[in-house]
């Protein structure tokens, strides 16, 4: 492990952005934030395609390591608990939970994020409201939901009996479940193990990076669902 980590953080206020703050913050790893501004395109500029060639944030760049560049939220994960989580806090050591924890990762990146991402594209930004489009996707969000509520049933965290990085690669996805108006009461050990995780002073943190954190203004109550979202999500009726 580096004596002194050096990282800076590619980001912007996205779920997939902030596994890599609350991972961070978790394992007390200092770090500088340069906030990617997605909608003038800056992420496909070449200066940022020399850090991440698929052009898309999270990544970082590790200057302790001799400038090391990592892109792809799973992988900064785990390259951050490979050089600076020695103790196995967030990567347990044991074989077993290990590859529990890199599983519960894998069902994240593979089903859960993307799932959602294009449920939240549909009800969102699509020209025009696509009911097939939309059924496929949120319905197969609310199957993974399930799996989720399935497996935190008697549990409070996804692996082994502490925080691990399978609790915060799906955290954050579930954490804006509300963005797609998914409603977390259908899913109450789900919503239980949402609200234990963002309790977490790391977390708080971490959700806060780089801008103040939107979705807790809608949780709250503070801010308004987008219109079409509501509008479109009835034809799920």
């Amino acid at each position: 492990m580096s004596a002194t980590p050096d990282i800076t953080l590619y980001t912007f206020s996205t779920p997939n952005g902030h596994k890599i703050s609350i991972t961070l913050e978790e394992l007390e790893i200092p770090y500088k934030v340069r906030k990617v501004a997605l909608s003038s395109g800056e992420h496909k500029q070449e200066w940022f395609l020399k850090i991440n060639p698929n052009g898309a944030i999270p990544a970082i760049v590790d200057h302790s390591r001799g400038d090391f560049k990592v892109f792809e939220s799973g992988a900064i994960m785990l390259y951050l608990c490979e050089h600076y989580d020695p103790e196995g806090k967030l990567l347990p050591k044991d074989p077993d939970l290990r590859s529990e924890t890199i599983q519960w990762i894998m069902f994240q990146i593979g089903g859960l994020g993307p799932m959602q991402l294009q449920a939240s594209h549909f009800l969102k930004w699509a020209p025009e409201a696509f009911q097939y489009s939309i059924s496929r996707y949120v319905k197969e969000t609310r199957r993974l939901y399930s799996v989720l509520e399935n497996r935190l049933k008697d549990r409070e965290f996804l692996v082994g009996d502490s925080l691990t990085l399978a609790d915060i690669i799906n955290f954050t996805w579930a954490y804006s479940a509300i963005s797609i108006n998914l409603n977390l009461d259908e899913y109450p050990n789900v919503k239980n193990w949402v609200a234990r995780i963002e309790a977490r002073p790391a977390v708080q943190k971490g959700l806060d990076v780089p801008d103040q954190n939107s979705i807790r203004e809608l949780r709250d109550g503070r801010a308004e669902l987008l219109p079409v979202v509501k509008e479109r999500s009835a034809l799920l009726l």
